[in-house]
């Protein structure tokens, strides 16, 4: 088994009152206005920039074209006052009256990945938003080399930046928004590992290990059924996908009893995923590696609930297979019981996901949890209907509101999106109580949801978020987000265990 945590640590992130002797650059917020840039905030840290070096700091930006458009970097020598200080980078936040913890997060991580090989970091971009910036610098700095050897590892001048410190106006100032936001940066670059870490390193037994050691050493309660176990207990579905994979499934399960609500939350945990006998086509399946990004996420997320000491129980029931045509592989017209009994027609062995995510929600539901979330990189559909940084959100009508709502207040974009009673009888099958898919290509995501449906009890507060697309960033990096794992929704279901506790 490989070491659980492969790549380095993020940034140290600090408090400071004032600029450390040793900084190497000075980030400042820049707004844009009809009368040209401005720095921000105005009424926080005059004893660091003073009027004299705003105004010169002005001159400077002004000279090279600065407007203060969103996530526009200019950098700048340090005016002579500035005596700690050796260079300034000034990003851009737009216009100030559209300023959100978002904008604040996005220039920050532009800021962060524009400072490779920087040692020492001093902000006021927290005299703004001190969580957002934080959690912006942490995660634009996140960087994945575990699998670079010396000739192709990062250079020092190509290092993440070791250490920020964020000005803060007196001592007591913004230390509990400081520790959440770096617990919970800390959360979504964990979801981010397991999401890059290639499949031949990340295989169910191994996946089922690596989130065995962390729940364990959090002092979390941990269940781990193998492939005999899974027989034996009637989990068809998971069994079903990971019969065709010399490497057998697993299902894990973490619990958090932190209150008396209960929340369970299911990840679908697919390490690979070809189609198996329906295969997918060769351009572009590598990226298929990500196909466990909602079980990254709602591990991620366990242990973030369990760390921030949440008044929440929290479990999360992980189901893990790898999808393989093989000559033990499930074919296209097999019928397979899943847990609890229902059966299911499996007409494109391609549509897995929600093979394993049916097991698991099925046995989510018996701890009788109060709310259920399952997070899944389930279809093509939702890049289809919403693009590539749009989650999904479906299920019962009042919770899929809250948790899209959520969604896009913590900058993770969550659309909710209907269940149509019409697409209901497109899953009836000729054989078995269900089919896995409907014959035609209309309103896969809502689809696929649909079937979810079918094995979520009724009284149960319900949610489902597919994330096919903004798990995984393909294209170059943007924001806070660089190129792979996004650990997408980590943020959002923090956030909505959080107001669950606070009911």
């Amino acid at each position: 088994m490989t070491a659980v945590a492969d790549r380095s640590l993020g940034p140290e992130l600090a408090r400071t009152e004032t600029i450390n002797p040793d900084t190497d650059v000075l980030v400042i917020g820049l707004t844009s206005s009809e009368n040209g840039p401005a720095i921000v905030p105005t009424d926080l840290f005059g004893d660091v920039i003073t009027e004299g070096v705003r105004a010169q700091l002005l001159d400077q930006l002004s000279a090279l074209g600065a407007k203060g458009k969103p996530e526009e970097l200019t950098r700048v020598p340090a005016p002579e006052a500035l005596a700690n200080v050796t260079s300034v980078l000034a990003v851009g936040l737009g216009a100030a009256d559209k300023i959100d913890a978002e904008q604040v997060r996005r220039s920050a991580g532009v800021a962060a990945r524009a400072l490779t090989g920087t040692e020492l970091v001093a902000t006021t971009l927290s005299g703004i938003d001190l969580a957002a910036a934080a959690e912006g610098f942490y995660l634009g700095a996140y960087s994945f080399t575990a699998f670079k050897s010396a000739k192709s590892a990062p250079k020092a001048d190509e290092q993440p930046v070791l250490r920020v410190e964020f000005l803060v106006p007196t001592a007591e100032f913004g230390v509990t928004e400081l520790l959440r936001a770096q617990l919970t940066a800390e959360a979504v670059a964990t979801a981010r590992d397991f999401v890059n870490t290639p499949p031949s390193a990340l295989y169910p037994a191994e996946f089922a290990d690596r989130a065995r050691l962390l729940a364990e050493a959090a002092g979390l309660e941990v269940e781990v059924l193998d492939e005999n176990a899974l027989a034996a207990g009637g989990y068809g579905g998971i069994i079903g996908v990971g019969q065709g994979s010399s490497r057998p499934p697993r299902l894990v399960r973490i619990t958090y009893s932190g209150g008396p609500k209960k929340v369970a939350l299911v990840g679908k945990g697919i390490t690979f995923d070809t189609g198996g006998i329906s295969i997918k086509p060769a351009a572009g399946m590598e990226n298929m590696t990500s196909d466990m990004a909602g079980a990254a996420a709602v591990i991620a997320t366990t242990l973030l609930a369990a760390r921030l000491g949440l008044p929440v129980t929290v479990t999360a029931t992980v189901p893990m297979a790898e999808n393989m045509p093989s000559a033990t592989a499930q074919r296209p017209g097999d019928v397979l019981t899943q847990y609890g009994g229902t059966t299911v027609e499996v007409l494109n062995t391609d549509a897995e996901g929600r093979l394993i995510l049916a097991d698991a929600i099925v046995r989510a539901a018996e701890d009788d949890p109060d709310y259920l979330i399952d997070v899944a990189t389930l279809t093509g559909a939702q890049m289809v209907a919403l693009g590539t940084r749009t989650p999904g959100v479906m299920g019962t009508d009042d919770f899929r509101d809250r948790v899209a709502a959520i969604s896009r207040q913590v900058g993770e974009n969550g659309w909710a999106m209907p269940l149509p009673t019409e697409l209901r009888a497109d899953l009836n099958s000729r054989v078995a109580d269900l089919a896995n898919v409907a014959q035609h290509r209309w309103g896969g995501m809502l689809s696929a949801a649909l079937f979810l449906k079918e094995f979520v009890p009724e009284g149960v507060q319900w949610a489902h978020l597919d994330v096919a697309g903004p798990a995984f960033n393909t294209g170059g990096p943007f924001g806070y987000i660089g190129k792979g794992g996004t650990g997408v929704p980590v943020r959002t279901l923090i956030s909505v265990i959080e107001e669950i506790g606070a009911e």
